[in-house]
């Protein structure tokens, strides 16, 4: 049966009376000394006084301090016997090694990666997430934490094996990342090729579906490693350096015929009331090839990108 995270079963004591019984031991130590230079050589003194000594040193290392939102994976001789999560002073078995994890929320902004889309543009693509360890024993014995955590110093404080173990997780959080992102970024395009919108999800108008994507992929790939993701959401989005120039133009033409678009769509209903209005009340009379000629001279002037330099005609409509 493949094993799983469970609570620590194993006795604990409060670690202020844990004190107590080692302040009575110390006590102890104190009275077999003075019995013995009182009393002259007696082994029974020398015996008891090495028992309670050493009774004295082994139970020092029992002791195990926890804060809100830290665990213990508990060892016993390689076999795991559990995940300790109360706070406070506890005392334990000495002879259990205790690993220390932190089960607070990590921050990952990594730089952002070169990816193709789906339509094989290359892009920039980053991401910033919030996680944390959900599994501590997925996290220390289903990947090689340990080893990835290793400095090569036997002599290290708890804090600094606290320290690289958690490095090494947020090392595996930003390979698993990466491609992770990279699967996301290649099952969408850039954005829409053309002007009209085809109901297509880009990388650029996703949005929250896109990232609730990104998160689901992420807590596929990290949940071996007993790590869950808070959140998860593209955080900078460009064309690569070779092809953003050549984007820039197409985006710019782009915009541009749009505007173009909508002057000539305004330039033309104006012309309409126009015509609309003289014919209406009866201004002037005009027949087909003069109408002709004002659409002309309407369009031009509104649709000029310079102002229009005013003509005055001297002579006839017909001249």
């Amino acid at each position: 049966m493949k094993a799983e995270e469970f609570d620590f079963k194993g006795f604990k004591m409060n670690g202020f009376l844990a004190l107590f019984f080692d302040f009575l031991l110390l006590a102890l130590v104190a009275i077999c000394i003075v019995t013995f230079v009182n009393n002259g050589n007696n082994a029974l003194w020398i015996i008891l006084f090495v028992v309670f000594a050493l009774l004295f040193f082994i139970s020092l290392g029992g002791y195990m301090q926890l804060e809100p939102n830290e665990a213990r994976v508990m060892l016993f001789f390689g076999k795991y016997q559990g995940t300790f999560r109360e706070t406070g002073l506890f005392w334990v078995n000495p002879f259990l090694i205790a690993k220390k994890l932190s089960l607070r929320s990590r921050n990952l902004n990594p730089e952002p990666i070169k990816v193709n889309d789906k339509v094989g543009n290359p892009i920039l693509i980053g991401l910033v997430m919030v996680w944390k360890l959900k599994d501590t024993y997925k996290a220390m014995f289903e990947i090689d934490s340990q080893t990835m955590a290793e400095t090569g110093n036997s002599k290290e404080s708890l804090t600094a094996a606290l320290v690289n173990r958690m490095n090494a997780f947020e090392k595996f959080v930003k390979v698993q990342s990466d491609a992770a992102l990279r699967q996301v970024a290649n099952l969408y395009a850039y954005d829409n090729s053309d002007d009209e919108e085809n109901g297509e999800l880009t990388l650029r108008s996703g949005g929250e579906e896109i990232n609730v994507q990104l998160v689901s992929r992420l807590n596929e790939r990290l949940a071996m490693a007993g790590i869950e993701v808070i959140e998860a959401r593209i955080n900078y989005l460009a064309y690569a350096p070779e092809i953003a120039a050549i984007m820039l133009r197409r985006q710019q033409a782009s915009a541009i015929i749009t505007a173009r678009g909508k002057i000539v769509e305004g330039a033309v209903s104006m012309v309409k009331m126009a015509l609309d209005k003289l014919s209406n009340e009866e201004i002037v009379d005009l027949d087909e090839e003069k109408k002709a000629a004002m659409v002309s001279n309407l369009l031009v002037v509104l649709c000029a990108e310079e102002p229009a330099q005013p003509v005055i005609n001297s002579g006839t409509l017909n001249h």
